[in-house]
Parts: structure tokens; C-alpha cells; sequence
């Protein structure tokens, strides 16, 4: 329909990619924070990391084949991370890097315009954000016991 905006699939591609960037690390970081967690008491916690870990693999995949599908080249970057011994440094390092993962899928959908293919787009980074915020909810309660 002509009075629809148009998606813009490379603005769209490069916000995605900026996204999966970050999303690699997401998978990363919850996968050694599980595995480093010392402490009888973060054992449940590290269980809880393990399992994010795992959906972050596959959002990153939902990415990879958006921008695959938008004839985009996925990037294989991975943002920077560090290791943080302390439990208490390495929530608030999750905390703080899914925060701005957060921020860079959202802005996915404004160049992504109002087509059908858009809604769908849209309503893919709406679920991945709200995933990644219920783990946010969830690192921000574990982080008031620490």
C-alpha cells in the first residue's frame, strides 16, 4: 500500500547486526559467568546463567537468519566482555551489557517501516526483548542478595 513506509533493509541489516554483535556476547557471558560462579549459594544462579545461555544461541540465530533472509552478511563480531571473579561484579557486568543489548534490538524496529514483513520483524525483536528483560529482572533480584 502506497501510504505505508517502506522497510529499509539496510538500515534495518545494520541495526541488526549491531544487535547480534552484542547478542554474541550475551551468549558468552552468561556461559562463563554459569561455569565461574563459586559458592554454594549461586549454584541455583548458575543453573539459572546455563539456561539463559542457551536462548541466547538462539536468538542470535533468529538474527543471523533475518539478516541472511534481508540479503545482509551476518557479522561474527562478539562485543567486549571480561571474566569477573566476584559473583556480585559479574551479575552487574550481565546486568549492564543486556541493558544496552536491550536498547541496540529496539533499535531495529524504527527503520523497519509498516509492511507486513515489518510486523513480523517487529514482534521478533518485541520477544527477544521482552525474554531478555525478564533475565535482566531476574539478574537484578539475584543481585540484591549478593
Amino acid at each position: 500500500m502506497p501510504d505505508r513506509d517502506p522497510m529499509d533493509e539496510q538500515a534495518v541489516i545494520e541495526a541488526l547486526n549491531e544487535a547480534l554483535a552484542l547478542q554474541n556476547r550475551s551468549a558468552i557471558a552468561y556461559a562463563v559467568a554459569a561455569g565461574s560462579l563459586t559458592g554454594f549459594q549461586f549454584q541455583p544462579l548458575a543453573l539459572e546463567l546455563g539456561r539463559f545461555a542457551l536462548e541466547e544461541i538462539t536468538d542470535a540465530r533468529h538474527l543471523v537468519e533475518k539478516i541472511v533472509t534481508l540479503d545482509g552478511e551476518p557479522t561474527t563480531d562478539v562485543a567486549p566482555l571480561g571474566f569477573h571473579a566476584d559473583p556480585k561484579e559479574a551479575i552487574d557486568a550481565l546486568i549492564e551489557h543486556e541493558t544496552r543489548t536491550i536498547e541496540a534490538l529496539q533499535k531495529v524496529i524504527p527503520p523497519s517501516g509498516q509492511e507486513g514483513r515489518s510486523e513480523a520483524l517487529e514482534h521478533r525483536m518485541e520477544h527477544l526483548i521482552m525474554r531478555k528483560q525478564e533475565q535482566v529482572d531476574a539478574l537484578i533480584r539475584a543481585a540484591r542478595m549478593t
